[in-house]
């Protein structure tokens, strides 16, 4: 019976690690779609842009959740239903790029010393890590903010809701038009943290192409904040970066940041469609 508080705390510990460690990802059933069709929304977590579970829409953890179409701008939370799964059921109406965002609101986790310590060496933090190794506490309590985007679009590709700047703490914001591109072109991106471009930042791409195989790339940001990264594959995109920082809060000892950008990419007319737990389909 002694042991039990021992084992809870190392299973608690667990659960607040896998709960900030993996990524959170927005993903829609259907990236291309027609005026009236419904847009089924999914908020994914897993790495490696391996779907590891579905979370259901959470309201009271769920700061701003909008849509961005032209100069149209929709609060989906009027939408989402309290624990719905998918996130969002929505008729979409206006032709278009139409660019989604969810903020979820901080939230704690409290960590081991030593598994804490592993996860910032994943993230190339090795100096922070030798740090809370070096510590004389058994937990570490940290407290994370989700910042996530989709790109959709609905009939045509027309406008530039890919690039709009949505002023959060921690920002991936695309330079160029992904609709635009072809096999082969460069796309650029910013990385921006409460307004200001992040330089020597790890930004990681995964591209999961129609074969159900994903592909990684570890890319670090310029003194502009920016990444360069080739369209070398159709399939689905997703950007993700996460920064950490130990905290003066009293609430916490360390404070993370995490933003990702799902958008499809293809250069033929039969377009990477579908969620179909990541397959792809036709278009047609």
């Amino acid at each position: 019976m002694k042991r039990t508080p021992l084992l809870l705390l190392i299973l608690a510990a667990a659960i607040g690690l896998a709960a900030t460690t993996h990524d959170f990802f927005l993903l829609p059933e259907l990236f291309f779609m027609h005026k009236g069709d419904k847009l089924n929304l999914h908020l994914l977590s897993g790495d490696t842009f391996t779907k590891d579970a579905e979370i259901s829409y959470q309201p009271a953890k769920t700061i701003r959740f909008m849509l961005y179409n032209g100069s149209k701008k929709i609060d989906l939370t009027k939408a989402a239903k309290d624990s719905a799964v998918p996130v969002l059921n929505y008729e979409m109406l206006n032709s278009g790029q139409s660019l989604i965002e969810m903020t979820r609101g901080y939230e704690f986790s409290f960590t081991s010393r030593d598994s804490y310590a592993e996860f910032l060496n994943n993230q190339g933090l090795d100096k922070m890590a030798e740090k809370v190794k070096s510590g004389n506490q058994f937990r570490v309590k940290e407290k994370y903010t989700r910042y996530l985007k989709t790109l959709v679009s609905v009939d045509n590709t027309d406008g530039d809701a890919y690039k709009k700047e949505l002023n959060e703490d921690f920002e991936i914001i695309l330079k160029q038009n992904p609709y635009k591109k072809r096999y082969g072109d460069d796309m650029v991106a910013v990385l921006k943290f409460k307004g200001k471009p992040v330089a020597a930042a790890a930004i990681t791409l995964y591209i999961k192409t129609i074969t159900g195989n994903v592909y990684t790339q570890n890319l670090a940001t310029s003194n502009d904040g920016e990444v360069t990264f080739n369209m070398s594959r159709e399939g689905v995109y997703l950007l993700r970066s996460v920064k950490i920082e130990p905290t003066k809060d009293k609430d916490a000892d360390y404070e993370s940041w995490w933003t990702s950008y799902t958008f499809p990419f293809s250069s033929s007319e039969d377009l990477p469609n579908t969620y179909k737990e990541f397959g792809f389909g036709n278009k047609h």
